[in-house]
C-alpha cells in the first residue's frame, strides 16, 4: 500500500479521463500477469496507485466512459444470452468485464456483440468483473487517505448517466435474442 500523500498536496477536481493507450496497456499488463479476475483486481489496484491522484481519477472515468459507450441494447442481449439472465446491475458487471477482456475484444463487441462467441465459454458461471468500478477509488483511498469521489468534476464529465436506449429484444422472445446474436444464442440455449 502505498502511503497516504501529505496534507499539504493540492488536489483538483477533475472531469479529464486518463489516456486511452495507456489505460488499455494497464488493462493488457494486468490481464497478462494474472490467472482470475480477484487477481487481476489485486494487480490493478497495485498498478493504479502508481499514478497521481489525478490520474487515479481519470482511470475512474475512463472505466465510465467505456461503460458508457458499451451500453448497447444489443451487447445487454449478448450479456443475457452468456450469463443466463442480466439485470441493470448484472449488465453494468458485464460491461466491466468486457474491458477487463481487453482492447480489441471490446471493440469487436461493441461493433458485433456476436464476436464473443469466440471468447466465452458455457462452463463459465457468470462473466461479470463488479470489482473493476471499485479499483480507482480503493487506489486513490490508500494513496491520498481520501475519498475519490470528492474529487470527480460532475459538472464537466459528460458520460455520467447511461444514454437512452431503445430494446431491440425481448426477455421472453428466444427469436428476438437470435436475430442479434445468433452464434451466441446457438452456443448457449438450451433448446
Amino acid at each position: 500500500m502505498a502511503s497516504p500523500l501529505k496534507n499539504d498536496t493540492p488536489i483538483e477536481k477533475t472531469a479529464e479521463m486518463l489516456d486511452e493507450d495507456r489505460y488499455w496497456a494497464m488493462i493488457q499488463q494486468a490481464q497478462d500477469s494474472t490467472e482470475d479476475l480477484d487477481e487481476m483486481e489485486e494487480q490493478l489496484i497495485e498498478e493504479v496507485e502508481k499514478l497521481t491522484p489525478k490520474e487515479i481519477v481519470g482511470f475512474y472515468l475512463r472505466t465510465h466512459y467505456f461503460t458508457y459507450k458499451a451500453y448497447t441494447s444489443e451487447l445487454w442481449c449478448a450479456g443475457y444470452i452468456i450469463n443466463d439472465g442480466c439485470s441493470d446491475d448484472g449488465f453494468e458487471y458485464f460491461r466491466l468485464w468486457l474491458i477487463s477482456a481487453g482492447k480489441e475484444i471490446y471493440y469487436n463487441a461493441l461493433a458485433n456483440p456476436d464476436s464473443l462467441v469466440d471468447v466465452v465459454e458455457t462452463n463459465n458461471d457468470t462473466y461479470d468483473f463488479e470489482a473493476l468500478t471499485y479499483v480507482p477509488p480503493t487506489a486513490f483511498t490508500n494513496k491520498t487517505g481520501l475519498d475519490l469521489y470528492d474529487y470527480i468534476d460532475e459538472e464537466n464529465f459528460k458520460y455520467r448517466s447511461e444514454p437512452e436506449m431503445e430494446f431491440t429484444w425481448e426477455e421472453e422472445d428466444a427469436e428476438s435474442q437470435q436475430k442479434i446474436c445468433p452464434k451466441l444464442y446457438a452456443m448457449f440455449s438450451d433448446d
